[in-house]
């Protein structure tokens, strides 16, 4: 009767320590709100999220801007940096690493809305470069493709030719027929979402053709639910497609992160998303301008040009992507 009275007291302490163990695991798990702010200029948006395998962590590519600067006039603070990183074991919690060395000098160059893989080995970016420092938004830019073997060094391939000589925004990613498709903004046709096709990730040939009748422009393309997906910056939140083909794109009715949050810098809308799916989850990385509420329409100031990282995560709902961004976030991502 002793033994097994013992037996049972075992088992209770044993089922409260895992209780506990689980709690604080999903507790360290929840994402930070907000999930991440530059620590050097307070302007971090576009993110781009990929494994690094060589150092075991979750690296953050992000464009930077200089909010904190408040000599610039018009948007010269949205020009002139590099492209930063954090880093993260569990995509919960990012920290700041640095920022990347590109091999592409030219005087004032901006890097804008990095684009990050890894195939075979190698690991690929596909970056906006805007050639100088400009206090307006109308003058060139364009996509370079650049490749590194550490992710932070990153080595110049080739100046992609598209459409025109106002493109940004690269988003790459691998067809079912195991080549690659390049969506991207082309900013003289309206801000539309056009596209073109590699064999090999180095040489490319654009389409001409736009492929999302809406204007918009940080394309993310990915698969989940056993369908081909399409997020992109509606400028009224996220609009989010669908497609059998990959050229033929359904918009869903309702848009995503459109409607302001609750939670700290995250009661405006969302913009310029990475989603990464993990297991038979998905989630949307994506950033705010907290201070451009309402009531500061029209106004600039470091309070107006910081930006913020957020992470939620996307639910399918009855054959649509929802998003309810006010919920915490447990995270883990796997390795992909």
């Amino acid at each position: 009767m002793k033994f097994k009275l013992l037996y049972f007291i075992l088992l209770l302490i044993l089922f409260s320590a895992c209780r506990t163990q689980k709690a604080k695991t999903n507790q360290t798990n929840i994402a930070d709100k907000p999930l991440y702010r530059d620590p050097v200029f307070d302007g971090a948006a576009d993110p781009s999220i990929l494994w690094n395998e060589n150092d075991k962590v979750w690296y953050m590519y992000y464009t930077n801007r200089r909010a904190k600067d408040s000599t610039l006039s018009g948007v010269a603070w949205v020009h002139g940096t590099k492209i930063g990183i954090a880093e993260s074991k569990d995509g919960a919690h990012w920290t700041y690493k640095g920022t990347c060395n590109i091999d592409y000098d030219i005087e004032n160059v901006t890097h804008w809305a990095p684009d990050v893989l890894e195939h075979d080995g190698v690991y690929h970016m596909y970056l906006t470069i805007v050639p100088g420092i400009f206090e307006g938004w109308y003058h060139p830019r364009y996509i370079v493709h650049l490749t590194s073997q550490n992710m932070v060094d990153w080595a110049f391939q080739s100046k992609l030719e598209l459409a025109s000589e106002r493109c940004i925004d690269a988003d790459v990613f691998q067809l079912p027929n195991g080549t690659w498709r390049m969506y991207y903004n082309n900013e003289n046709d309206g801000k539309s979402i056009y596209y073109a096709d590699s064999d090999d990730l180095y040489h490319w040939v654009d389409s001409g053709k736009k492929v999302v009748k809406d204007r918009g422009e940080g394309p993310n393309v990915f698969r989940w639910k056993d369908k081909n997906w399409m997020v992109n910056d509606a400028w009224r939140g996220l609009g989010v497609y669908w497609s059998d083909d990959f050229e033929q794109w359904n918009r869903q009715k309702n848009n995503i992160l459109q409607v302001p949050g609750t939670g700290a810098d995250d009661k405006v809308i969302g913009g310029h998303p990475d989603i990464v799916v993990s297991g038979d989850k998905a989630y949307v990385f994506y950033f705010t301008h907290p201070g451009r509420t309402p009531e500061n329409k029209g106004k600039d100031s470091y309070n107006t040009r910081r930006t913020s990282i957020q992470v939620a995560e996307l639910k399918y709902v009855d054959g649509e992507i929802v998003c309810n961004r006010n919920q915490p976030v447990q995270i883990n991502l796997n390795i992909r």
